[in-house]
């Protein structure tokens, strides 16, 4: 493979004088390293994009949104947000499915200083009410279904501005999105900070609630400088080692963003990537592969963006061989580790289509690694190189760096690394440390720059993408008054990478079934959250000398059944 020349070109495209030069900058205390010549902020991104003008850029079920009909929503609403009182630094909450309207009400916060708030749209009121009372907005925008779900919060406290989306009925309390958008004000002067928080997007940690992770400015351009180098470092070093010429005419993108915007994978990943390009993006209200195909098919989308299984989905479609999927050029699961054979299975089916990866973190305002085409396919076991805006190592448990090549927790630092969580600095204190992030995996580094990951150090199950914490889930189940033990933990799944199992001590004299139990953590927690496997032990659950529950070895053991049938 072409390694040689993928080092070289990185060293020229971030060397003095290049496209992605590096330099480094003080940065919220430590020298960090940023891109030179990036946007200061996102709103100078965001207003760059007009130029595009008429090409299509929002699709959903068959309306069209033009970026200049984007660009105008976008600037009325931050108008309007302006007149309400909301100010650079303040917080508005967007709680919606993946509508036009959640990329548009996005922008146009961001363009005024404001930051923008991801609900995730399968919250239960407790966490709905949780996130609100956390990041304290000042507005919140939302669809039907989560304005009724904030309807049934009570004592939220008063004088949050509220606007509807795709309402059938407006109370009178909520102004109409369709009011707002229709003023034709002009886009506030207005200049921002590239270190002030750009979003709020809460990620599952090890304990507790989830943590809102203040997303800056900067972090989320330089992300965005990350992708475009990523693509551009490895087409190159291609081009140079066949010697085939560039492409000249390579098509307008359209994408087709399958994961919820409330997630740096859709929303910082797929839509900046996209919206830089003046491409269209095609949006889904939820997953299906044979939707997925036809949409593929209707629109001549080039680029499908989504959690590994959908790749999978996707080819093994019942419809696929009857679908023209000529336009696609590259299929990208991130979110959760692609299995080597799905990337062979993938240059096998669709050899014009390149298979992409990208490994990273809300803590990292998406991707910390990237790879794509023949890297992937010769090294189908790696994440791929780590970006040139990043530092990386793996350090031991004492956090002592490790030599290359050496296994232990990876650690990385640079400008897209998150300025804290909101509120918590105690839980920003335990994951940053002097500038660099602890991510929680486990992995290796060589010579080339690629990312191996090996284990997972934090209590996480990733299902589907989406983090959930162990912590959480069992904080939850204790809430049972016949349970006296228990211990969640990951269940590896073709399907979704990883399910919810839970193991679980009763107290004595006290009875309680699987269907009660699940019933129980419905009614407090997302249906994803509930564990898909229980297991009732006859004991108390196994513990080391300090005390605390053997997660991995019950994980372990009672895995293995579930792998055997």
């Amino acid at each position: 493979m072409h390694y040689a020349e993928l080092r070289a070109v990185r060293e020229e495209l971030t060397g003095p004088g290049g496209q992605f030069e590096i330099t480094e900058e003080e940065i919220l205390g430590h020298r960090i390293k940023t891109f030179k010549n990036q946007p200061p902020s996102v709103r100078e991104f965001w207003l760059s994009t007009i130029v595009w003008g008429d090409r299509p850029y929002l699709i959903y079920e068959g309306e069209v949104l033009t970026y200049a009909q984007a660009h105008a929503q976008a600037a009325a609403l931050a108008a309007w947000l302006v007149e309400q009182g909301v100010e650079p630094g303040d917080r508005v909450a967007i709680a919606m499915r993946n509508y036009p309207e959640w990329m548009i009400a996005y922008w146009a916060c961001l363009s005024i200083g404001v930051a923008a708030v991801g609900m995730n749209a399968w919250w239960t009121g407790e966490e709905l009410d949780y996130a609100l009372r956390d990041s304290a907005p000042k507005a919140l925008i939302a669809d039907a279904e989560r304005l009724a779900g904030y309807r049934a919060i009570a004592g939220l406290p008063g004088g949050l501005k509220l606007v509807g989306v795709r309402l059938n009925d407006c109370p009178e309390d909520v102004t109409p999105w369709a009011e707002i958008v229709a003023s034709g004000s002009a886009m506030p002067a207005v200049s921002v900070d590239p270190e002030a928080d750009a979003c709020i997007f809460y990620t599952s940690g090890t304990t507790g609630f989830p943590k809102g992770a203040q997303l800056t400015h900067r972090g989320c351009v330089a992300n965005l400088m990350n992708m475009l180098y990523s693509t551009t470092a490895q087409t190159l070093a291609t081009e140079r080692a066949t010697g085939v010429a560039p492409s000249t005419d390579a098509p307008i993108p359209v994408s087709l963003l399958t994961t919820p915007l409330f997630h740096v994978t859709a929303n910082n990943c797929g839509a900046y990537l996209t919206t830089a390009a003046g491409g269209a993006i095609v949006l889904m209200r939820k997953w299906d592969a044979g939707e997925a195909l036809r949409l593929i098919e209707r629109y001549g989308v080039t680029g499908v963006g989504g959690v590994p299984i959908m790749a999978r989905e996707i080819i093994n479609h019942p419809d696929f061989a009857k679908t023209d999927t000529s336009t696609l050029t590259g299929l990208s699961g991130g979110g959760a580790q692609v299995p080597p054979e799905q990337v062979g299975e993938i240059a096998r089916k669709m050899p014009a289509t390149s298979p992409t990866t990208g490994y990273g973190m809300t803590e990292t305002c998406g991707i910390i690694t990237s790879v794509a085409g023949p890297f992937f396919i010769d090294r189908p076991d790696s994440a791929g190189p780590y970006m040139p805006s990043f530092d990386a190592k793996v350090v031991d448990d004492e956090g002592n760096e490790l030599p290359l090549g050496e296994v232990g927790e990876l650690w990385v630092r640079g400008s897209p690394v998150i300025k804290g969580y909101l509120g918590r600095p105690d839980a920003t204190a335990e994951t940053i440390t002097q500038g660099w992030l602890h991510t929680g995996d486990i992995a290796r580094i060589d010579a080339d720059k690629f990312v191996y990951i090996v284990d997972r150090k934090k209590d996480l199950v990733i299902r589907g993408g989406e983090n959930i914490s162990c912590t959480e889930v069992e904080a939850c189940i204790y809430r049972h008054p016949a349970v006296a033990e228990c211990s969640v933990f990951g269940v590896k799944d073709e399907r979704m990478g990883e399910e919810v199992g839970v193991a679980v001590f009763l107290k004595p004299d006290h009875g309680l079934d699987e269907t009660d139990l699940k019933k129980h953590c419905l009614d407090h927690m997302s249906k994803h959250k509930v564990p898909r496997y229980v297991w009732f032990m006859d004991e108390p659950l196994p513990r080391n000398a300090s005390g605390k529950f053997l997660r991995r070895e019950l994980r372990e053991a009672l895995s293995a059944a579930v792998a055997a049938t």
